[in-house]
């Protein structure tokens, strides 16, 4: 999961703004790229810049056309020095979200939902308290962050549990439930539909809602619908699973029992129900590049659905379950940021679906790089 803000400094960097933070370092101003290269020399330098900046290690991979680049640096276990693989899996975090707005917008193509549907109409009686009222918020506003629902992870007891605590109760199962309590003991943070603020909560609901429309569970739709066409092979729903599979780094936080960010906690082995569909997949860059490529050139939803989806929001450039970045060379690119406790992701590609690029650092302290590595990659680098 991605949170939007800085958060105090007990629960670390996890609220570090993954995506927007990117889009800030990408659309700075950059020298002119020169001409001649041959390849992805900007990018891999761009990759040792974040390992030399203090993150244990960064695994990416570019795909253009039907050509794969593969880029590592930095290692992925600090006990034992092994390098970081360009093929590890990781915890995608928010990226997540794009999946369970790709299949809320099929399920709108096939008439089985309107995303102006009110949330009541689907879950009846559960958003209600200290203000929420599901039948003033639709559906379209979960997925573009305009239903004004409070995000639980600012709730102070959940924060204190599951990101201050994080390394004593990493293995505790939470419930979509609990989540959902936290957040409607506070009251809104604005009217639906008059401003944008993202939150985690929506996402819960829009999978309670494609659960309630299909019949079948939030994991069944996404593998089903997306995984197994598109035959992404390193990418799982975990479940209440706390195991990574292989190949994989370890994951580093510096968030834990310490509290002053001065040590470094291996936390690869987490519950994932704990993000569960606002957060919990697991997937590889090589993977990311295929889906989000795939996503840009229709191959999951129609012209009207995928239109729907790009059309952002108030001054966010979010649209549903994606966001726009545009770069310093002119360059349009759609894409989404993860940020979760020992992993800290993005993936993004060109509005036509040719060129798509994915990374993942194994620490969570610092995405400072994340933008300069985009920026190579997408401005620096000659394309065939």
């Amino acid at each position: 999961m991605t949170t939007r803000r800085h958060r105090a400094a007990r629960t670390g960097v996890v609220g570090l703004a993954v995506a927007a933070m990117a889009a800030t370092v990408f659309t700075a101003p950059a020298a002119q790229a020169s001409t001649g290269r041959t390849g992805h020399e900007e990018t891999r330098r761009a990759l040792d810049a974040v390992v030399r900046g203090g993150v244990p290690g960064v695994a990416s991979q570019a795909r253009t056309g039907n050509s794969v680049w593969k880029g590592a640096a930095g290692v992925g276990n600090l006990r034992t020095g092994a390098p970081r693989s360009a093929d590890d899996r990781f915890r995608i975090a928010s990226i997540t979200k794009t999946f369970v707005a790709t299949v809320m917008l099929q399920l709108e193509s096939e008439g089985r939902l309107d995303l102006d549907d009110p949330v009541e109409t689907w879950l009846p009686g559960v958003v209600r308290g200290h203000g929420h009222d599901g039948r003033k918020i639709t559906v379209r506003q979960l997925l573009n962050h305009t239903s004004g629902v409070f995000d639980f992870l600012n709730d102070p007891a959940y924060e204190k549990k599951y990101l201050t605590d994080f390394v004593k109760n990493r293995l505790l199962t939470r419930t979509p439930q609990e989540a959902l309590d936290a957040a409607l003991a506070h009251a809104p943070t604005f009217a639906p539909g008059t401003d944008y603020a993202y939150s985690n909560t929506n996402y819960v609901l829009a999978a309670l809602i494609m659960e309630r429309v299909t019949g079948h569970t939030y994991e069944h739709e996404v593998r089903t619908r997306i995984i197994q066409p598109l035959r992404l092979r390193a990418t799982v729903l975990p479940g209440d699973s706390a195991l990574m599979p292989k190949p994989s780094g370890r994951a580093y936080s510096k968030i834990g029992e310490s509290g002053d960010g001065a040590r470094i906690y291996d936390v690869t082995h987490q519950n994932a129900s704990q993000t569960w569909a606002e957060g919990d997949m697991i997937s590889s860059a090589g993977d990311l590049n295929r889906f989000f490529g795939a996503l840009m050139r229709g191959e999951l939803l129609k012209l009207r659905q995928l239109k729907a989806m790009k059309t952002t929001v108030f001054d966010s450039d979010y649209g549903l379950g994606i966001e726009k970045l545009t770069a310093s060379c002119g360059k349009e690119l759609w894409g989404h940021g993860g940020g979760w406790v020992g992993s800290l992701s993005y993936a993004a590609t060109t509005a036509d679906g040719r060129h798509s690029f994915a990374l993942n650092l194994n620490g969570d302290w610092d995405a400072s790089g994340v933008g300069a590595v985009l920026r190579a990659e997408f401005c620096d680098t000659p394309q065939r």
